[in-house]
Parts: C-alpha cells; sequence; structure tokens
C-alpha cells in the first residue's frame, strides 16, 4: 500500500552509492521498495553513485540497484535521472535496463502548477572556476569516447584516482566557493522564465527565498545520504524536506 497520497512527487540526489556503504544502500532499497512505491513521479538529481565509469560495468552491486530502479518503473511509476558530477557517464544502457529516463541537465517541469527547474547544480558554482575547467574536459564528447575505448579495469582505475584527487582538492576549497553563486542562479531561474528551481550538489539542504525578476522565488537544496537518508516530498500543497534513518 503507497506511503503517500497518489499526487505525490519525490526527489532525492546525493547518495554516492557504493558497494562500500552497505547501509546508505540498505535505506535506498527501503525507500524504493516502499515509499516510492505509488507516487507520480521520481526525480534522481545526480550523483546516485559514487562513481560510474560505463554502463559496461555489470558489478553485482550496479546490476542490484538497477533492479530497484526496474521493478520499481515496471509498476507504473515514472523515473527520472538528471547527471550528477559523479555519474554523468551514465547512459542509454542504463535508461534501457532500468526504464529511467534521462533529462537535459536544465529541465524544467510543471510540478503541480508551479514551473520547476531541476538540476544537479554543479552547473551553479561558478566561483570553483578549477572544477568548472575540469567539468568542461570531461564532459567534452570526444575525451569521452576514448575513455570508453578503455578496457574497463583501467577506467576503474582512472575513476579512483580522479575521486581521490578531487577529495584532497576540496579540502583546500573555501565553503564559499564550493556553494552556489547567487548571481547566477538568479541569472539561470530569470533566463528560464521559472520561480522555483530543485537541485542537489552543495550538500547542504535548506530551502532558500530570493527575488527574480521582481518576483518571489526559491531555491529547494537537497541533502545527502551520507549519515542518513535526505527526501524532497512534493504535494499540489507544497514541498517537505524529511530526513530517513538508516536503520528501519
Amino acid at each position: 500500500m503507497p506511503l503517500f497520497p497518489s499526487m505525490t512527487t519525490l526527489f532525492i540526489s546525493d547518495l554516492h552509492l557504493s558497494a562500500d556503504r552497505p547501509d546508505i544502500t540498505a535505506c535506498f532499497l527501503r525507500f524504493m521498495s516502499t515509499e516510492a512505491r505509488g507516487i507520480d513521479a521520481l526525480y534522481v538529481l545526480g550523483d546516485l553513485f559514487e562513481m560510474w565509469i560505463g554502463d559496461d560495468d555489470d558489478s553485482p552491486f550496479h546490476q542490484q540497484i538497477k533492479s530497484a530502479f526496474r521493478q520499481l518503473t515496471d509498476n507504473g511509476v515514472p523515473c527520472y535521472f538528471i547527471h550528477g558530477n559523479r555519474d554523468f557517464l551514465i547512459g542509454k544502457r542504463f535508461s534501457q535496463e532500468t526504464g529511467v529516463e534521462l533529462l537535459p541537465e536544465h529541465t524544467v517541469v510543471d510540478l503541480y502548477g508551479t514551473p520547476t527547474l531541476l538540476l544537479h547544480g554543479d552547473t551553479l558554482c561558478t566561483l570553483d572556476e578549477g572544477y568548472q575547467r575540469y567539468r568542461k574536459k570531461v564532459h567534452n564528447r570526444f575525451i569521452q569516447w576514448l575513455f570508453f575505448r578503455l578496457p574497463l579495469r583501467y577506467r576503474q582505475r582512472i575513476g579512483e584516482k580522479m575521486r581521490s584527487d578531487s577529495s584532497q582538492t576540496n579540502r583546500t576549497k573555501s565553503q564559499a566557493i564550493m556553494d552556489v553563486t547567487p548571481g547566477e542562479v538568479v541569472h539561470v531561474m530569470a533566463e528560464l522564465g521559472v520561480n522555483q528551481m530543485i537541485h542537489g550538489h552543495t550538500h547542504r539542504p535548506d530551502v532558500h527565498t530570493l527575488s527574480v525578476n521582481g518576483q518571489d522565488a526559491r531555491r529547494i537544496v537537497l541533502g545527502d545520504w551520507y549519515k542518513h537518508g535526505s527526501v524532497l516530498i512534493c504535494t499540489p500543497q507544497d514541498c517537505q524536506l524529511e530526513t530517513r534513518d538508516f536503520q528501519p
């Protein structure tokens, strides 16, 4: 029996799923088999995985996660995914195997009558110039084509090295640089004509009020899943950020 009224849409991001964190995986699988059943839609706004080096990585762990999505979509729940900075290589094969629809990095949806911009959030961190240069390189289609020509085991090593380097680099950056740039938020919302934005990436769950083109607007930031699960629950009435304990 569904836990929510039929008119409910759920948003999650920054789970960073990996075989090294079975507590996060167990919470996610429980969420998929209970709360996500019978809702209008589930949106995953990036960094579902700690690392994704190609759709051909058929490890038992990845198969388990893909199976959870397949069961949900087979039961009539539309699932949508926007790439994050950790899993931007998720592709068509993943979509075909799970039934999850891949969305553009900036997607506007009608959320119960409110035009809402959905994105991972890393494109808003314009003060982090080093990261933006890195992002431009790894999103280059030719570089990705070359990467996919490498054997899986080499890609895994490269991915681990990039993940380690990223963690070390982030330790030296200020919190202001790693957060979104307020002016960029307003610019993007004004350009796309929306007064509501939902994103992840910064791991700072909150609801921010702002002004866009002289009108009230809000930016909802999703939480990560490092210490507990984090879910945004939206209904025609409002949106509410909630947490979920790892232990049932």
